[in-house]
Order: C-alpha cells, then structure tokens, then sequence
C-alpha cells in the first residue's frame, strides 16, 4: 500500500470515530433535518449529478460491463426520484437509537433496560451502483453511525455528486460532516486499508458480486455483514396458480436482471408441467430470456443445454437455469444444495406445501406467490437498505437503520448490594 493512501485511510478513520462519537447522542430533530435536506439537495442538484453519471457511464462501457451493470451504473430521473424518496422515507422512521428494546425488574431491586446503541463506525464497501451511497448515508446517519464509503470506480463521479448532497444536509443539521465521509481515490489499496483498520472500523458491509465479498471475508480483520451471490430460485408447485405462475415468474428474472433479487434458477413440478406444458419457459424465452436447461425441458424449442456449473450461478442478466424436480423436497433438496441463503419464492395454493417450504429452508427471505425482486429493504418498509445479509450473526435479511444498532443495559439500583 503506498505511503499517500496508508496517511489518507488512517485520516479518515480516526475523522470517522471522533464524528461517530458525536453522533451517537444527536438528537432525532437534528437527524431528520439532515435527511430531508440531502433529499432536497439531491433533487436540486440532479442536472449535476446525472452528468457526473454520464461520466460514469462512458467510463462502464470504456471498461466493457456487461447490460446488467451498466443498468445498475446509470441514474436517470426516476431513480433519482427514488433516491429522494428513500431519503425521505428514513428520515420519518422512528429514530432507533435508545429504544428500549426490554425492560425489567429483579428481586435485588435492580432495574434493568436493555436499550438500542449505534455500533460505531460501518465501512460499506460497494460496486456500480451509485445509490448506495445515499442509502448507506441515511442509515448509517439514521443509526447514529458514522460512515465510511468505498464506491466502485465505475460509480466515481455519481457517488461524489451524491455524497455532496448528503454533506449539505450535515452542515444544515449542524452535524459533523466527517460522519459521512467517501473515500477520495479509486485506488484499490484504500480497500486493503478499510479491511484492516481494526482501531477505526466496527463493522464492513460489502455490496457486489462473487469477487468482491469473497475478498472481503478472506482479508478482514474488522467484522462483516456478509452480503453474498443473489442466487435466488423460483419454485412453480403442483398447486400453483398458472396465471399468477405467469406474471411472478416474469417479473422476477426480467424486472430488473442486475439486481441480487432477480431470479437465477426456475424449479418447476414435473405435475405443474404435465398439466400446464412449457408456458413458464416459453414466457421467458418470448421475453428474450436464455433458458439453459436438461432432460425434458431440452425439448422446448429455444432452450440449451446447461453446463454443470449454471445451477448455483448468479448470472445477473437475461438468463435463467431451469429443471423439472419432483415435488416440493426435491426443489428443497436443489435449493440447499446450489444456493446461496439468499431469497426463495414458492408459487402454490396449498397451505401445507407453502408452510414446508418456509420451515424446511433457511434462507434471508423465503416468498409465497410473490417475486424475488421484492428483495429489498425500500419493498420491506425499510425506505433504504444498505444489502441482504446473508449470514446468521447480528443482521439478517435486509439491513436498515435498526440492523445498524447493537445494545446495552442500563442498570439502576437505590444503594443496592450483592449478597
């Protein structure tokens, strides 16, 4: 690591923990004016920030990305909108910090609380998707947490121009401007600094593909809320509704193809196919969708054979896997093995089926009748997510404001001993 961004790395942490320290007792007013005025910063500033994209966006297709990230990379004026309204939407949600989250009374005469705390400082580490700087921003702050961002190259210009935003509504609410702070460079070694700054760090989050949570759960020191591959699987029951089949099958691999919720691998009932034929795979292909697929499926015409590695994929573009499995422990049995912990839809009007699925499979988020692509902490009432933690420990699921706390107890007596 060169000497300029060790000095750099270590300026920002130890600017990061000072405004956390800060932070952490702001009050909820101060807050709120902060969010809404980076909302109202951004939509002022849109003209600013969708050139500093288009920057961005020539840069993406300099580097070769495929569709689906340069969709991921590119802002446009309705998810600027959407931007806005995040922003909004955490700042009206009640404020996590000191909620009393149990409270009871001992026959020593102790009372005890057990009360929502900020962790500190978060590092978010993150791709081509430039709204994630605002989400992180809000969450963290929302939290009591200062942040530290590290935006993908690719997403340079529009990260600045957003984090720009979120500094006016820190110097609007009085709030120390190091609370957020973007990392200045594209130097990868200012990574390698976040991964190791154990003294100024409480917790990364990385946001990206295969490559990038893998080298973050290998060299880091400071803890991790791991996001890792959206392989997300669609089953189509023998009790499903082929209607509903139809349009959630659709909507989930084609919506948005980039995004971690988008579906990976269609498990479809060999009764559901009897009854109904190939409908489910024929949507797909008519929606200029690859479908690589075996056996039976490969009669459909427009499908091809499925190399061994595309079950457990996350292709994160318009091509699904797909196979016939024989009811419900058989699809259960394919999503354990080729998974990721990630998101699951089971498409059935059977109660007993649904209720199978749900208990028997563990992932973040399971689904009933519903698309993968409500994957996603804005969809959970969250306003804003920061990712899908996919591991056991701490936050699961989509990780927003209250994900971002820990606790601790508040213990009063009146002169009280130990016996």
């Amino acid at each position: 690591m060169g000497e300029d961004v060790a000095a750099l790395m270590q300026d920002i942490g130890a600017r990061a923990r000072a405004a956390a320290a800060e932070l952490a007792f702001a009050g909820s007013e101060r807050k709120y004016v902060a969010l809404i005025g980076a909302a109202e910063a951004v939509w002022q500033q849109r003209d600013a920030i969708l050139d500093a994209n288009c920057e961005d966006l020539a840069y993406g297709a300099e580097k070769g990305l495929s569709p689906a990230m340069m969709d991921r990379l590119m802002l446009d004026d309705r998810r600027l909108r959407g931007i806005v309204d995040g922003l909004r939407s955490v700042a009206e949600q009640r404020d996590p910090v000191g909620q009393v989250m149990a409270e009871w009374d001992m026959p020593s005469g102790l009372n005890i609380r057990r009360v929502r705390t900020p962790l500190g400082v978060v590092g978010v580490i993150y791709e081509s998707r430039p709204n994630v700087t605002a989400d992180a921003g809000a969450l963290c702050l929302k939290s009591g947490n200062a942040v530290i961002l590290r935006g993908g190259s690719e997403s340079f210009h529009s990260s600045t121009a957003l984090h720009g935003c979120l500094q006016v509504g820190l110097q609007q609410a009085g709030l120390p401007l190091d609370a957020i702070q973007l990392v200045p460079t594209r130097d990868r070694a200012a990574v390698s600094a976040m991964l190791q700054a154990v003294q100024h760090i409480d917790v990364i989050i990385p946001r990206g593909g295969k490559g990038l949570v893998g080298l973050v759960q290998r060299e880091a020191r400071v803890p991790v809320f791991a996001h890792l591959e959206g392989i997300c699987h669609v089953y189509a029951d023998r009790d499903a509704d082929l209607e509903k089949a139809r349009k959630v099958v659709l909507n989930a691999k084609t919506r948005r193809t980039g995004i971690c919720g988008a579906a990976e691998c269609l498990l479809i009932d060999w009764q559901f196919y009897t009854r109904h034929g190939a409908v489910l795979i024929e949507d797909l292909l008519r929606a200029g969708v690859e479908v690589r697929t075996t056996g039976e499926l490969l009669k459909v015409p427009g499908t091809v054979q499925a190399a061994p590695d595309d079950f457990g994929r996350e292709f994160l573009d318009m091509i699904i896997a797909a196979k016939l499995v024989d009811g419900v422990d058989e699809a259960i049995a394919h999503i354990r093995r080729y998974g990721s912990s990630h998101t699951e839809a089971i498409l059935t009007e059977n109660d007993a089926t649904a209720e199978r699925f749900f208990q028997r499979l563990d992932s973040a988020i399971l689904l009933r009748n519903a698309s993968t692509q409500f994957a996603d902490g804005g969809e959970f009432g969250m306003g804003a997510e920061i990712g899908i933690a996919t591991g056991k420990l701490h936050a699961r699921g989509p990780v927003g404001a209250e994900q971002l706390t820990s606790f601790k107890y508040l213990v009063v007596g009146d002169g009280t001993i130990r016996a």
